[in-house]
């Protein structure tokens, strides 16, 4: 099941899910398919508090539904402007230097536990928006990577269990003004500027993904590759990131968790390459899609 966030008439915010091209209105697919939530849902995050655990359950027969006609579409991606698949998220937590190559290159030594800072829901855009920061700094820097949205609430889980906590994946540019970033010993200035992260275009859950830990990542500016890798190289894996972040706080429904992103960023290179208007950056992970913005 793919669950996306689409704009209405009015710039109103509506769940909805994803079939090909095709988005349906979540509330009627789950009223027709016999899942009435009892209460209007108005967002993901919402969805996610009442269905996160019975996700794999709704899978099938809402996806048979949309399949059968049974629920008109309301419009395709193309005729659509989507939003992040959740645009209200209680926490965005991102692990920075998760994997080895991204760690040598950064000339810092293999972190012993993940390396955790945050953003904002603020800083969370679409993948139909433009990434809007040029005027913050002139050193914007792409991270191409692929993010966790939590499906139940969990505290203290074990790695064992850690991955029944997920809703599911979707993709994410940690767009970083390294100018920022650098000015002081806290990275937040650089990572959490308003409008800078695109994320999406959906939340694919983890029953259609398979395993996490095996999923080709890539990262093309203006159409050239500029990082690849595959998440199985990943120094903590998401099952550790959870159990970790849940030791200290509790993860709940809809939070965003960025996994970190591999060698070969902008600020590396040389020379350095830096983000301009009108570049347009894609981040696509196997089997959860591609997020293609342009910088405004």
């Amino acid at each position: 099941m793919k669950l996306v966030t689409y704009y209405s008439a009015g710039d109103v915010l509506v769940p909805g899910v994803l079939s090909g091209d095709q988005v349906f209105d979540l509330g009627q697919a789950l009223a027709t398919g016999g899942f009435p939530p009892g209460r209007p849902i108005v967002s993901v995050r919402e969805f996610l508090q009442v269905y996160g655990g019975r996700l794999t359950d709704l899978s099938e027969p809402l996806t048979e539904q949309l399949e059968s006609g049974s629920v008109p579409p309301v419009g395709t991606t193309a005729d659509l402007r989507l939003a992040a698949p959740v645009t209200d998220p209680n926490k965005v937590l991102c692990i920075g230097l998760n994997y080895a190559d991204h760690v040598s290159e950064t000339g810092r030594a293999l972190p012993t536990y993940p390396d955790v800072f945050a953003k904002f829901a603020s800083s969370i855009i679409g993948p139909d928006d433009p990434i809007d920061c040029s005027d913050v700094s002139d050193r914007l820097d792409f991270e191409g990577e692929l993010a966790v949205i939590i499906g139940r609430p969990c505290r203290n889980v074990t790695e064992h269990n850690a991955l029944d906590h997920v809703a599911g994946l979707t993709v994410l540019n940690d767009i970083s003004a390294r100018d920022l970033q650098h000015r002081g010993t806290q990275w937040l200035p650089g990572k959490a500027v308003d409008r800078s992260t695109p994320c999406g275009p959906a939340l694919v859950t983890l029953d259609e993904v398979g395993d996490p830990q095996s999923l080709d990542l890539s990262t093309r500016v203006n159409g050239v590759q500029v990082q690849g890798s595959n998440t199985k190289n990943m120094i903590f894996p998401l099952a550790r990131i959870i159990a970790y972040l849940s030791t200290f706080l509790e993860l709940a429904p809809g939070d965003v968790i960025a996994t970190g992103t591999p060698e070969g960023i902008g600020a590396k290179r040389q020379p350095p390459q830096w983000l301009h208007p009108g570049d347009v950056v894609e981040v696509e992970v196997e089997k959860v899609g591609r997020l293609t913005s342009t910088v405004a």
